[in-house]
């Protein structure tokens, strides 16, 4: 039996037994519900837009050497269609926020303003600074107020990037545009035969899934949909139906998933191969040729694809089913979407063949598991993480400072979910007790543990400590994350213990 005939009968007799169980006016309304679930653009779309590229931001140099950007939180408006302005938020714009920029070894200052009219963050995803800086929800910026965060830069060339984080309202303020890109760099990157000319064959895709009504995005959730807000079409920098022309033989795609709940099955229409050269942390140690690749919320990708001239492909979501019927349908595995044209200019500039070789022998700077002080174990349901709900003034993890734990990550409720530890970057060790697949053989620091599924990791603790003050752990199905599916942890140094976390005090304005 192939695996959608087998699929197709478990829908079938579970449609038989729902009709044998409950009236048929029930019935009835329950399988138009699933019939109508699924959303597909495929073949749909008109790909008319070109496709915006955010601007990388401008900075300066202090006297000490301190690189030091700006970012303003505002409101704003944006024609995502012609004549129809929406009501948006951005970071020094009206929608999303410019590609932020630096190398390893940097100090770095981000001059943040909120100028929206109620207190959000800013939050470095992916970054390993001291939780001070983190821009969790013990870093709130008051709406009028200032902050300042500042870090050394100390970790690969990667793909980051940065959003707010305020408990109990983060999908509300992603939803609405706050999210832009934070890029690494490092020498070793700067010396492979990757492209790398931001804006040409180094292309930054933001994607999102919306909803309108009328000209105002609509944040309703779908009826049966406990995965949170589910759009109806998607758009990738702020691009709806967007195209973009390129003139090299290779693109290098860094693919951002910076949806609030959607998970994206990224291939091409045609299923060409491309080469994964990067996930969330950065470098593989060398390229894996996938047709595929899956990104949960908060998930990054680096890929390169090879075009020909004149030709045109386009980027597709595919459907992606786990293994429940009824949550692939409305928690939105069973949708596909045409998200991004690339059409290759008749003439193409040679591109160098890339190197089997990425980050050397060494491989990543991940821990591999050999030697953990600890092991913890994370039950993830969508009332909480081992039957807690975030609390602000609860410590749910005291960690030491430079030694390595494995977490194990079991999804005990079935529903999609997957697990964001701040300031580390991770090894997958383990998915159901199997050696992880090529894309997750990468630094990662979100992971996607859908329904049954036990995923094991290995983190170390850099530090520095902070008993005061906490990092987060996650589900960034955003919705579950502000329905309290969070947890906090603390870096001490031996034989410290966590202290109090200072719940309703002012953000540090160092």
């Amino acid at each position: 039996m192939t695996k959608s005939s087998g699929r197709l009968k478990r829908i079938l007799i579970a449609l038989t037994l729902a009709i044998v169980a409950v009236p048929a006016t029930a019935v009835g309304a329950g399988v138009w519900l699933y019939a109508a679930a699924d959303v597909s653009t495929v073949g749909r779309v008109e790909f008319a837009n070109p496709l915006a590229v955010p601007p990388l931001a401008d900075s300066t140099v202090d006297k000490d050497g301190t690189r030091v950007f700006d970012l303003e939180m505002q409101p704003g408006h944006k024609e995502f269609t012609a004549g129809q302005q929406t009501p948006t938020w951005g970071f020094s714009g009206d929608y999303l926020g410019p590609t932020l920029r630096a190398e390893r070894g940097e100090q770095v200052r981000v001059k943040v303003r909120n100028s929206l009219d109620e207190a959000s963050t800013v939050h470095w995803h992916g970054m390993h600074l001291p939780a001070t800086m983190d821009g969790g929800p013990h870093q709130m910026v008051n709406a009028g107020d200032n902050w300042q965060p500042h870090w050394e830069v100390d970790q690969p060339a990667a793909t980051l990037w940065y959003h707010p984080h305020p408990h109990g309202a983060t999908e509300k303020h992603v939803q609405r545009g706050l999210a832009g890109m934070f890029i690494l760099d490092d020498d070793k990157a700067a010396e492979l035969p990757l492209p790398k000319t931001y804006g040409v064959d180094d292309l930054p895709l933001i994607v999102q899934d919306v909803k309108f009504e009328g000209a105002q995005f609509d944040h309703g959730h779908r009826t049966m949909a406990n995965t949170g807000f589910l759009g109806d079409t998607t758009m990738v920098n702020g691009t709806l139906a967007p195209y973009r022309e390129v003139g090299d033989e290779r693109v290098r795609l860094r693919l951002l998933n910076a949806s609030t709940a959607r998970s994206y099955d990224f291939g091409f229409d045609d299923d060409r191969g491309f080469s994964l050269i990067a996930t969330d942390g950065g470098l593989l140690e060398g390229p894996v040729t996938l047709d595929r690749i899956k990104l949960s919320p908060g998930e990054r990708a680096e890929i390169v694809v090879e075009v020909h001239p004149g030709e045109r492909t386009v980027l597709r979501s595919y459907a992606s089913p786990d293994s429940d019927f009824w949550q692939d349908r409305f928690g939105g595995n069973d949708d596909s979407f045409d998200i991004l044209e690339l059409r290759a200019a008749k003439a193409l500039r040679s591109s160098p063949e890339l190197s089997d070789e990425l980050v050397g022998p060494a491989g990543p700077e991940v821990p591999d598991g050999s030697d953990p002080v600890r092991e913890r174990s994370f039950d993830l349901r969508m009332s909480g993480i081992n039957g807690e709900p975030m609390a602000m003034d609860r410590i749910d993890a005291s960690v030491t400072r430079g030694t390595t734990e494995v977490w194990t990550l079991r999804n005990r409720d079935g529903m999609p979910h997957n697990f964001h530890v701040h300031d580390v970057q991770f090894r997958v060790l383990e998915v159901d007790g199997e050696r992880p697949p090529p894309e997750l053989r990468g630094p990662k620091d979100t992971v996607y543990v859908p329904g049954s599924r036990t995923v094991k990791i290995a983190l170390r603790f850099d530090g520095p400590a902070d008993p005061d003050t906490p990092y987060m752990y996650h589900c960034h199905l955003l919705y579950h994350e502000d329905g309290g599916m969070m947890g906090q942890f603390v870096v001490v140094e031996p034989g410290q213990k966590a202290g109090k976390p200072p719940v309703g005090s002012d953000h540090d304005h160092r």
